[in-house]
């Protein structure tokens, strides 16, 4: 975001830059001026209103007009106390700093949601620490207990940083499932270091080819010879959008020579996720998870696993910085050659957050569309049977694009093979360990 708007000097010094621009253009004397117009601002969202608030600005980007310079709203309840026996709520104003908070009685309060989640997460804190007294008595004032009041803030501030990273998940997300977030179980915010992208981030050094150079000339690519006949296989897809083909058998969808349109049976994976999905914190120790928010049929495209494309002599470096912090997102295109291997620790998409099972109900297949190089299969993932709304989506991170799940076929790629990490999927046929 530009600092536009949060301040005079940085305005003045553009106009005057601006106007001995104009003089020299008019003139037709050289300038050896540089000038950054829009800048990275390092400042929060928060900060910037409140500058604006305190300098009296506006700036509509920020969403500080004329109109709510002044507003009061409630952003959240910081504390509650009783004093004479009147209640009282110390209350955070939207868009001002934490230093104009107030004591609000009651009766000023007209936000019926906010009291609810800070009654509920005074019940969660006590819940979990076990404790029965809510308020001490402090200079004949009843008021929270400190550390009951520290959890409210902390809880709230989670609670507007996880909606704020909700809002740009949905932002940059090109498909037309929605993105939740929830987290219930902890003090958790977004993650710091993970950049959400939409498709295979090639490192330095690696092209990925985006555009084909043939493509099929049909009417109608269900019944006629298309591109995946072309290659070889099978049409992936029966009349209903689900995957027909065995586990191991390439995909080829149509591409963007092709003479289909949108709507063409062979365009499946390349429209994205259709599904609305919550990104949830488990209660089982596994940090974030992915569940489904609505009824997904079986043998349907849920996501793809898409990341940072890495050499294998790369992926083996990381991965030793991967194993000492116990986490796994090495994922190896290995669908005819080893050279390439997709790391979705930093860039990603939903599926980053998908947690491993032994028995998943995600099967992984390979996928060409425009870019035909085989050692570059782009990875999909299917449902294997009906999933029911609510349900946390899993995948075999040993699952490799064949299904086979022998022991002598498990994929343990070098950056996979050094440290054993247990296994929490808890199901019945669950093997001890992810690797």
């Amino acid at each position: 975001m530009a600092a536009a708007g949060v301040g005079t000097r940085g305005a003045q010094a553009r106009q005057q830059l601006e106007l001995k621009f104009h003089a020299a253009f008019q003139s037709g004397k050289s300038m050896t001026y540089t000038v950054a117009w829009c800048v990275p601002c390092l400042a929060s969202f928060d900060t910037l209103q409140e500058l604006c608030r305190k300098e009296k600005l506006t700036c509509k980007s920020i969403g500080i007009t004329k109109r709510n310079l002044n507003n009061f709203e409630v952003e959240y309840l910081c504390n509650y106390k009783v004093e004479k026996d009147m209640e009282y709520y110390l209350v955070k104003w939207k868009g001002w700093p934490e230093s104009t908070n107030t004591w609000e009685p009651l009766e000023n309060l007209k936000c019926p949601l906010l009291l609810k989640q800070f009654f509920n997460d005074q019940r969660v804190y006590l819940t979990k620490m076990k404790q029965g007294k809510v308020i001490t008595l402090k200079n004949n004032v009843k008021i929270l207990r400190p550390a009951l009041a520290k959890y409210i803030v902390k809880k709230a501030k989670q609670r507007i940083a996880l909606q704020r990273w909700q809002e740009e998940l949905n932002r940059k997300k090109n498909h037309d499932g929605m993105i939740f977030v929830e987290n219930t179980v902890d003090l958790e915010g977004p993650p710091i270091d993970f950049y959400y992208i939409n498709e295979y981030k090639p490192a330095p050094g690696i092209n990925l080819v985006s555009e084909a150079t043939v493509g099929c000339v049909c009417t109608d690519c269900f019944f006629e010879k298309c591109c995946p006949a072309e290659a070889g296989v099978h049409l992936a897809y029966n009349k209903n959008n689900q995957i027909k083909i065995q586990p191991g058998t390439p995909i080829y969808e149509c591409n963007s020579q092709c003479q289909c349109g949108p709507d063409c049976p062979n365009r499946i994976v390349q429209k994205g996720t259709q599904y609305s999905l919550c990104i949830f914190r488990t209660s089982n120790n596994c940090g974030w998870g992915v569940k489904t928010l609505e009824k997904i049929k079986r043998m349907s495209f849920v996501m793809e696993y898409v990341g940072e494309v890495i050499t294998s002599e790369e992926a083996e470096r990381r991965g030793q910085l991967y194993d000492d912090k116990g986490i796994t997102y090495l994922f190896d295109l290995d669908y005819e050659s080893d050279e390439f291997t997709v790391d979705a620790a930093r860039y990603g998409n939903v599926s980053h957050f998908v947690n491993h099972s032994c028995d998943p109900n995600l099967q992984v297949f390979n996928v060409f569309i425009d870019n035909l190089d085989t050692r570059l299969p782009r990875i999909a993932l299917f449902s294997t049977r009906t999933i029911k709304a609510g349900e946390e989506l899993t995948f075999d991170y040993q699952m490799k694009g064949s299904g086979d799940l022998s022991s002598e076929s498990i994929d343990l790629s070098p950056a996979k093979k050094r440290v054993r990490t247990v296994c929490k999927c808890g199901s019945v046929s669950c093997r001890g360990y992810l690797n």
